[in-house]
Formats: C-alpha cells, sequence, structure tokens
C-alpha cells in the first residue's frame, strides 16, 4: 500500500500494538532512556483488553489477585506516564522498509495516515494482528448489530434488566453467563451440545446456577431473528433433535471465537509460520535484525499466549534495542528498587 507521507518523525523505536504487552515495552524501554512511539488501528490504548473485554476478570497478573480489562490498561498507562510515549491512533502501518545494515538497522515506518517514522527499531506488539469476531451465519443479523446483538461487552451496565440469550460453549461464552447472571433479568445460555470447552470451574457454576432456577440452558443453534427496527425480541432455534423453538430475548451475545488477520505485516518480508512471528528467547528478535516480536504475535517452542508471557518477552527484547539505539554505550542491569536514576526517572526519587 503506498502512502505519500505528509509528516516525517524520528524516534529511537516504533511500537506496533497499543495492547497491554506494547503498552509495558513503551516501560521497559523508557527505564532504558529509548523514546517510543506506538501505533494502534484501534481508536484508543488498551488493544483486546479495552476492545472486547474491559470488564471481564482477569485472574493471571501477578501481584493483582483480579482485575479488569480495561483496569489493567489503566494501571500499565499510569505505569509508563513518566517516559511521555507518543499514541498514533486510528492508523495502520501500511509499509515497513528496511535502510540500515543489520549491524545497524535503520527502519522507516508509515502509516495509513501519511505519517512517516524513521527508526532504529521496531518492535511488533500486534496481538494476533487485527482482530473481527466469527459471526454466526444467521440472515438479517446485520439489522441487529450494536442494537441488540453484540459481539462483546464493553459495559456490563448496559445489559441490566435485560434478557439476554448467550450463545457459545467456551470460555468467553461462560464468563459471561456468570458475570451478566446477577444483573441481567434472565440469562439464557445456549450450545449447540451439552458439552463446552470452558474452564471446569465455570461449567459448574453454570450447572449449579441451572439447577437453582437462576438462569436457562438449551441446547441447540440459532437459526433465526424476531424482532423490528434492530430491537431483538426472540431467537429462533432447531434443537438436536430439529424441533424448532423460540427463546424470548431482547439481548443476544454470539461468542464464536475470532478471526486474526494479520494485514500488511504479512508483506514486511518476516519469516512467518501459520500467521504467526518466528521470535528468538533470547532477545525474541524476527529473522530481521531490529525488529522485535512480543505477545500473541510471535511464536517460539513452548510459547504461551499469557498477557504475563509477553511482559517477560518485552523486557528482554528492550535489552537488544538499547545496543542499536545505543551502541557506543554499556548496559549495565540494575533493579528498579536499588537504582536511583531510575527511581527519578518514575518519579519517585
Amino acid at each position: 500500500m503506498a502512502v505519500t507521507p505528509i509528516e516525517t518523525i524520528e524516534t529511537d523505536v516504533v511500537i506496533v500494538g497499543a495492547g497491554p504487552v506494547g503498552l509495558f515495552a513503551v516501560f521497559e524501554l523508557g527505564l532504558l532512556d529509548i523514546k517510543a512511539h506506538v501505533i494502534d488501528i484501534l481508536p484508543k490504548v488498551g488493544g483486546q483488553c479495552s476492545e472486547l473485554y474491559p470488564e471481564k476478570p482477569i485472574y493471571d497478573i501477578p501481584g493483582f489477585p483480579i482485575v479488569t480489562g480495561a483496569g489493567l490498561i489503566d494501571n500499565l498507562m499510569k505505569q509508563i506516564e513518566p517516559f511521555a510515549p507518543t499514541f498514533h491512533l486510528n492508523q495502520m502501518v501500511a509499509s515497513l522498509e528496511t535502510l540500515g545494515t543489520p549491524e545497524a538497522p535503520r527502519f522507516r515506518v508509515t502509516t495509513d495516515a501519511g505519517v512517516e517514522f524513521l527508526c532504529k527499531s521496531v518492535v511488533i506488539a500486534a496481538g494476533g494482528g487485527s482482530f473481527q469476531p466469527k459471526k454466526p451465519p444467521i440472515a438479517g443479523i446485520e439489522a441487529y448489530e450494536e442494537h441488540s446483538v453484540y459481539y462483546a461487552v464493553r459495559k456490563m451496565e448496559a445489559l441490566r434488566g435485560r434478557t439476554v440469550l448467550i450463545v457459545g460453549g467456551g470460555d468467553s461464552a461462560l464468563d459471561w453467563t456468570l458475570n451478566l447472571q446477577p444483573i441481567a433479568k434472565r440469562v439464557t445460555l445456549m450450545h449447540r451440545r451439552d458439552d463446552f470447552r470452558a474452564a471446569p470451574h465455570s461449567v459448574e457454576q453454570m450447572r449449579a446456577l441451572v439447577a437453582r432456577g437462576d438462569m436457562d440452558l438449551r441446547i441447540g443453534q440459532v437459526t433465526g431473528l424476531k424482532g423490528a427496527d434492530g430491537w431483538l425480541s426472540a431467537a429462533i432455534c432447531r434443537g438436536s433433535d430439529n424441533a424448532v423453538f423460540e427463546v424470548a430475548c431482547d439481548t443476544m451475545l454470539p461468542f464464536f471465537g475470532l478471526t486474526m488477520k494479520l494485514g500488511p505485516i504479512a508483506e514486511w518480508g518476516l519469516n512467518l509460520a501459520e500467521n504467526l512471528i518466528p521470535a528468538d528467547t533470547e532477545k525474541f528478535e524476527t529473522s530481521t535484525p531490529g525488529i522485535f516480536a512480543i505477545g500473541d504475535i510471535n511464536t517460539y517452542p513452548g510459547k504461551l499466549k499469557l498477557i504475563l508471557s509477553g511482559f517477560h518477552e518485552g523486557a528482554l527484547a528492550a535489552q537488544k534495542v538499547h545496543r542499536y539505539v545505543y551502541p557506543e554505550k554499556k548496559l549495565l542491569f540494575q533493579y528498579t528498587t536499588s537504582s536511583t536514576n531510575l527511581q527519578r526517572k518514575l518519579g519517585v526519587a
């Protein structure tokens, strides 16, 4: 995609992706006096945490027994305030050009908004690329989207007192069933079979609610919708015995997973493996010196797609980025708890 630059910015590093891993990379780079600009296709920071589950609880962030997606992003934004990163939102990287040598890499990154960056390293923290919800094959569903059919819950309170039909059998479907049941007028969970891919504990909790009569579980598939002017009144369903029945609802939440699309990343000359970017486990550098991949976008033996794994990857990547940004400067590792200089950067000394 050829874009004529209308603005040129020189910086140390460009980070592609403003999700939690990209934000923590700002912190790790900032500790090393490395300036970063962050590009994201979404209109706000936070990636999937903000776009898909801002109020969904997360339990495996060290030091936080429970934190919501939005809460995690808020804390990360506070953590990187001392380093004053610049965000370029609602923009997609249209091209990435290598200018330097493997020993002294330089890059030109251009967005579809015409902003050009000249930098010494690029950190790709783009999750799985751009993500889109998988939509159920229901005729006319588009007319109800964003009125009474939602593929993500961005504000739980908006569903208080509503009659909600949740469709799916994975973690997202079960998690939102359990989270919305206390505030919705009535929740019905529908899955095509009485077998679930979600965490066993979540399934046990759901079955207990059904046994007490606090919610409904139906086995079948949604085949049609009833309503007017974008507002649902019922879902038309077919059971495993092919019997047709209706489920009254004014809101439907289909959770059929996400489709990940790499977009222009696939054209950047990196060696790809099943739409992921292989990276080493020493510094999480890609096949192109100076370009790093951290978070869900990368792959390596033993990879776990966890936010905390992405944090670890960003910390190690920052160490190698320092060599490219300050090739004549020796890097001495220091703990933030014992370095007065680092504490001064964080505004606590």
